[in-house]
């Protein structure tokens, strides 16, 4: 959520940022119903003051001119009630204006009009090419039988998959591996729940200009299946004034995520690329607007050292602003090489909410300087989600036989297996 006050005061830019994340908000309604809301606060306010004056007045009265008085504060209430109603309907059109309006692109931000529009930064390694024809990752996963997308259909429909033997082992290996990559880089830990309440859900920003369509509601127990670790951790601090030496808090949550996927079509859907389930290990901050934007250059390094210790080539993107989500106010994106496809898929993102996710969610750090309570800075970003991370080392780590090699970094936590071969 944006600031009302900035919002007053440069109705243009919120127009324009708006508009270049392609959303259609009517500014000038939203001044417009701020300053109604404001009006009838007011004069509810004024009604109160004149009530309590009078009440404290009442008892030195005659019983004659108690009577008139009582009968004037009988009239106070029904004015009163008359202005709360219209408050109250005031409130609630201006908070629904107000959830509607996203967070702006920041200035470095490159104004397009959707993906097709985002850019490469840079890319890192020569894409892997092989001495004879390369095979797909559905292909090696079925012959090594590591990934079942069939027996899932069985049991839990389409757009779901099972990973089998050396497939759930090398899960298990990359979640360790970044366990210890991410320790060492300040990151706490985190096993969240995998349900979130709708106040904390709308509050990260997920439910507005179509992201509803995207979620799982638990209709009965009021309660969204998370989409990313990262929904739940935002909450975990709401209505919290952090200690400004705590800052950057960095979180690693892993879960598994529940997505409709209700976009999607294609090839991309038959195999564990686009699935219903998968899980995932995120990367969360908290910090101050001073560090914000070396936080995000943070997490996106943290990411490419990541792809570098399994030595994949990859290329990173800037995205343009209307390819960002409602909450992201900047965002990268790194995408593998795919060698059965020829081209590069995403992997990762890592984005900057600056303070529209913590306005939400009223968060807020100490800031010594000024001794005021200020919002925070969010922050997002992957680690790896696993099935597509998986994806990447099948297909570039494959052999002429079918086999797959394991990256050398994630051999220590593999119990001894090097290589995923046909038959074993």
């Amino acid at each position: 959520m944006l600031d009302i006050k900035f919002i007053r005061e440069n109705p243009e830019a919120v127009k324009q940022g708006a508009a270049a994340k392609n959303a259609d908000v009517d500014v000038y309604r939203v001044i417009e119903i701020d300053e109604k809301r404001r009006l009838l606060l007011s004069q509810l306010e004024s009604l109160q003051a004149t009530k309590n004056s009078v009440s404290k007045e009442i008892p030195k009265l005659s019983p004659a001119d108690r009577e008139a008085k009582i009968l004037e504060m009988k009239n106070v209430d029904v004015q009163s009630e008359k202005v709360r109603a219209e408050l109250d309907a005031a409130e609630k059109e201006f908070n629904a204006l107000m959830l509607n309006i996203p967070n702006l692109p920041k200035e470095d931000v490159k104004i397009g009009k959707d993906d097709s529009e985002n850019y490469v930064i840079r890319t890192a390694g020569e894409p892997t090419r092989f001495p004879f024809k390369p095979k797909d990752y559905m292909e090696l996963g079925a012959a090594l039988d590591i990934i079942d997308t069939e027996r899932a259909a069985k049991t839990s429909g389409a757009r779901f998959g099972f990973l089998k033997g050396g497939g759930a082992l090398l899960e298990i290996a990359i979640l360790n591996f970044t366990i210890a990559k991410l320790l060492k880089h300040g990151f706490k830990l985190i096993l969240p729940p995998y349900m979130v309440k709708e106040e904390i859900m709308r509050g990260m920003g997920y439910l507005e200009h179509g992201g509803i369509e995207e979620v799982y509601y638990l209709e009965k127990d009021g309660l969204y299946l998370i989409g990313t670790s990262e929904q739940v951790i935002g909450g975990m601090h709401a209505g919290e004034i952090l200690k400004a030496e705590d800052l950057p808090l960095r979180y690693a949550g892993f879960s598994s995520c529940f997505r409709r996927e209700a976009g999607s079509y294609g090839k991309d859907t038959k195999g564990i690329l686009r699935v219903h389930q998968f899980d995932k290990i995120e990367m969360f901050s908290f910090t101050t607007p001073q560090e914000s934007d070396k936080e995000h250059d943070f997490l996106l390094s943290v990411e490419e050292e990541l792809m570098r210790d399994l030595k994949l080539p990859y290329q990173v993107l800037g995205i343009c602003s209307g390819d960002l989500g409602d909450s992201a106010a900047r965002k990268y994106d790194i995408e593998t090489w795919i060698p059965s496809q020829e081209k590069y898929r995403e992997t990762h993102s890592t984005s900057t909410t600056t303070d529209f996710q913590s306005r939400r969610l009223n968060i807020r750090y100490k800031n010594k300087e000024t001794g005021k309570n200020e919002l925070v800075h969010i922050l997002n970003g992957t680690a790896f989600a696993m099935g597509r991370i998986i994806i990447a080392i099948i297909e570039n780590y494959q052999q002429e036989d079918g086999s797959v090699r394991i990256p050398e970094v994630l051999q220590p936590y593999m119990f001894g297996v090097n290589k995923l071969v046909v038959g074993r």
